[in-house]
C-alpha cells in the first residue's frame, strides 16, 4: 500500500478517478521550495483550499460544487484514488501550456499564473494512472497534513482498499498518448 499521498485539489482528483484526465500540472505549494516527484505509487488527497469554480473550465464546474457537497466531516477525509506516476514533463513555456490545456480541467488563465508562480522553478505535467478505491479508506485529518504542502506521509493503520482502474488499459495508453503527442508538437515545432 503506498505510502505518501498527493495533496490535489478535490475537483482534479475527481477527474481523475473518473477518468477525464490522466494529467496534473503542478508547481507545489508556499510551503515547498521545489516541487518534486519522489514517489512512484501514491494516494491522491483531495484538497479544497486554494480551489474557486472560476479556475475551472466551465464544463466541470458542477463537479467542482459535487465535491463541496460530499464533503461531510473536514476531520475525516475519504482518499478515494491511488495513482502510479507514468511519465512527467517539466514545461517551462506557456506554448507548452497551451498544447495540454484540452488534457485537464483548469482554465487557460489559472494554469498560465501557475507556470508564472516562481518562474525559475517548472510547472510539471505529470501522466498518472489511476485506481478507485472502493470503498475509499478514511484518514483522519491531523496537524502533520495541513499547510501548502504537495506530499503527506500516511499513517500505517490506513485500510487496504480494493482498487478499480479508472480507465482500461487502452483507455489509458490513448489518453497519456495525447499527452506524449501534445508536447511532441511543441518540440517538433
Amino acid at each position: 500500500m503506498p505510502e505518501h499521498a498527493l495533496k490535489e485539489w478535490a475537483v482534479t482528483v475527481e477527474a481523475l478517478a473518473r477518468g477525464d484526465q490522466v494529467l496534473v500540472v503542478r508547481k507545489g505549494g508556499v510551503g515547498e521550495k521545489r516541487f518534486e516527484l519522489p514517489h512512484s505509487r501514491f494516494f491522491l488527497f483531495p484538497t479544497y483550499e486554494h480551489q474557486r469554480p472560476e479556475l475551472v473550465k466551465p464544463g466541470h464546474r458542477d463537479d467542482f460544487r459535487g465535491t463541496l457537497e460530499r464533503r461531510d466531516d473536514p476531520d475525516l477525509l475519504p482518499l478515494p484514488a491511488v495513482a502510479e506516476l507514468v511519465d512527467s514533463h517539466p514545461i517551462a513555456d506557456p506554448e507548452a501550456l497551451d498544447a495540454l490545456d484540452p488534457l485537464h480541467i483548469l482554465t487557460p488563465d489559472y494554469a498560465a499564473e501557475r507556470l508564472r508562480w516562481r518562474r525559475k522553478q517548472p510547472l510539471w505535467a505529470a501522466v498518472l494512472r489511476v485506481w478507485r478505491c472502493e470503498p475509499p479508506p478514511v484518514l483522519r485529518v491531523r496537524a502533520e497534513h495541513g499547510g501548502c504542502v504537495s506530499w503527506i506521509d500516511l499513517p500505517d493503520e490506513l485500510s487496504v482498499p480494493e482498487l478499480a482502474p479508472a480507465l482500461d488499459d487502452a483507455a489509458f495508453g490513448r489518453a497519456a498518448e495525447a499527452v506524449e503527442r501534445a508536447l511532441a508538437g511543441i518540440a517538433a515545432g
